[in-house]
């Protein structure tokens, strides 16, 4: 059973950071490329960031390159997302996913975990 759980969010004040994690089961985590996405209050799910299988590769939103870095360690079939300089346009619930370009592969979504910025 595909299972992703997404952790670290909260509450911060403007420029603040934040880490987040999403643990994965149910695949074999170390043969796909991993993203992460986010839904505002009101909008669409959006992509945010991606890592290749190996790392080798990643990819960002134009929102949030230069503050946002993508990691993972397919040891423990995690992926990371470490936001700094948060804005509180940076607030939604951050999901995780498997990827393809900046496409979710997989139809099941896990809870998400909720980042919210204040000014």
């Amino acid at each position: 059973q595909v299972r992703l759980a997404e952790s670290g969010g909260g509450l911060v004040q403007a420029g603040g950071s934040l880490r987040l994690s999403c643990a994965a089961s149910g695949f074999t985590f170390r043969s796909y490329a991993m993203g992460w996405f986010r839904q505002a209050p009101g909008k669409e799910r959006e992509f945010v960031a991606s890592i290749s299988w190996n790392s080798g590769n990643t990819d960002y939103a134009d929102s949030v390159k230069g503050r946002i870095t993508i990691s993972r360690d397919n040891a423990k079939n995690t992926v990371y997302l470490q936001m700094n300089g948060l804005k509180p346009e940076d607030t939604a619930v951050y999901y995780c996913n498997t990827i393809s370009g900046r496409q979710a592969y997989l139809s099941f979504w896990g809870q998400g975990t909720q980042v919210t910025v204040s000014s």
